[in-house]
């Protein structure tokens, strides 16, 4: 499986083309979809995932859902992947976890070096230390792609945890 990180929008969001053969999942298409598309060369689109509904997250999702007749969060088989929801950035924050490669999409949940901010619109102090006490049981050797900034793995993140769970 390859991932490809598209930086997109103003507040260069991570948008994400999964690829396995020919085929893509897109995660969170938060803006400029012509640079998106650019990327997607002949591949078929077979997903369209979203990690929680902020703007610079959701800007071009309308754009894919319309061109490709998909619905977003919806299943096609074809990539495995567990939904961990994680709220505390946002009620409907999720986390997409692809057990095979070792992987997860975390949003702005999880970053390199800290955790997402809980002082907007549905967020929550409690509902993210719930989060983190429930994504701290998977393994250390898994690598996080977040929603801004570079990648990280969960081992290293849980280091921080204590800082934010007690």
């Amino acid at each position: 499986m390859q991932i490809k990180c598209i930086p997109v929008g103003s507040l260069q969001a991570n948008c994400y083309l999964v690829k396995k053969e020919n085929k893509v999942l897109i995660i969170d298409p938060g803006d400029e979809a012509k640079k998106i598309e650019e990327e997607l060369k002949n591949d078929i689109v077979v997903g369209l995932l979203l990690t929680h509904n902020h703007f610079d997250h959701t800007g071009a999702l309308s754009y894919f859902e319309n061109k490709y007749h998909l619905k977003t969060n919806e299943n096609t088989g074809y990539f495995t992947y567990e939904v961990i929801k994680t709220p505390g950035h946002t009620k409907d924050s999720q986390t997409f976890y692809f057990p095979e490669e070792k992987i997860m999409f975390t949003g702005d949940f999880l970053f390199k070096g800290t955790i997402g901010r809980m002082d907007l619109e549905g967020g929550s102090i409690l509902d993210m230390k719930e989060s983190l006490e429930k994504i701290s049981k998977y393994d250390d050797d898994i690598t996080l792609y977040p929603g801004h900034g570079e990648s990280s793995t969960l081992g290293q993140e849980k280091l921080n945890f204590t800082y934010y769970i007690h």
